[in-house]
């Protein structure tokens, strides 16, 4: 574990566990790398050297006043691939994550990239437009900022069910689960929070899908209710090219975090590392 310095002074704290290729792994809103450890224990087992950062504003990291936004995320991975001097690097995304994966390729490029994962990713477009109708109206946005602001304990609670799928019928989630979403999302500082809420859904990414030029492998759970599978996943996939879609079927957005849709997702993810 150590931090490294982003190029604003803010201190980036990361993870680092294992040996051989580097598979760094971006998180969701609003967690911390914390929600990544199963994964980096699987891929530290399994022969690589995985790492995981908590964003800015939350977590172990700085809780900066600016510099809450894709363009900054971005910036931040530089800073911690550049400074542990990572190459041939597995880039794992998952939600807002997966926003910073893309926008660090399209940003910075893909020279030390080797392959790039998406999961239950907002790429490209999470806000409706009239030229992304399949997104989600302004009013879904402007009610969790309102959640943020007046109750976000309360409203961590609820959400956690929508998240990991607990309120659907036959969910065997267990209560668990749902409380280290509330601990992970009570880590991050309000300002930071409620900052990304517009990172996350009004940032056009779709420009930077097309500049994804290493292999990519794209997951989505088709019962996703925080990024709506038809405007994401299936926009992301014939955008990037080349990229391997993978949808599962009954899966919710914290997908990676729940044993039934994890332990496939794991097997995935592994086998793609090493191909």
């Amino acid at each position: 574990m150590g931090f490294v310095t982003s190029k604003d002074g803010t201190q980036i704290f990361y993870k680092d566990w294992g040996e051989g290729p580097p598979v760094v792994f971006s998180h969701g809103w609003p967690l911390t790398a914390d929600a990544w450890d199963a994964q980096l224990k699987l891929m530290a087992d399994n022969g690589f050297r995985a790492i995981a950062h908590d964003r800015r504003g939350g977590g172990r990291s700085g809780q900066t006043w600016d510099g809450n936004n894709l363009d900054t995320y971005a910036d931040d991975l530089a800073a911690l691939m550049d400074t542990l001097d990572l190459r041939d690097a597995i880039l794992v995304g998952h939600s807002t994550g997966g926003g910073e994966v893309t926008r660090y390729i399209g940003r910075h490029g893909s020279g030390r990239v080797a392959k790039a994962v998406l999961v239950g990713a907002i790429p490209p477009l999470m806000l409706r437009t009239e030229a992304n109708p399949e997104g989600l109206p302004i009013d879904v946005f402007d009610g969790i900022r309102d959640g943020v602001l007046n109750d976000r304990s309360q409203f961590y609670r609820d959400l956690s069910a929508s998240f990991y799928g607990a309120n659907r019928d036959g969910s065997t989630v267990t209560q668990g689960i749902r409380d280290q979403f509330w601990l992970w999302g009570m880590s991050v500082g309000i300002k930071g929070a409620y900052d990304c809420v517009k990172a996350f859904s009004e940032t056009d990414l779709t420009e930077d899908l097309k500049k994804i030029d290493v292999p990519t492998l794209i997951v989505h759970g088709d019962d996703d209710q925080i990024v709506p599978i038809v405007a994401s996943g299936d926009k992301s996939s014939k955008l990037v090219k080349g990229a391997v879609y993978k949808i599962y079927p009954g899966a919710p957005h914290g997908l990676a975090m729940i044993p039934r849709f994890a332990d496939p997702f794991n097997v995935d993810l592994l086998a793609f590392a090493r191909s």
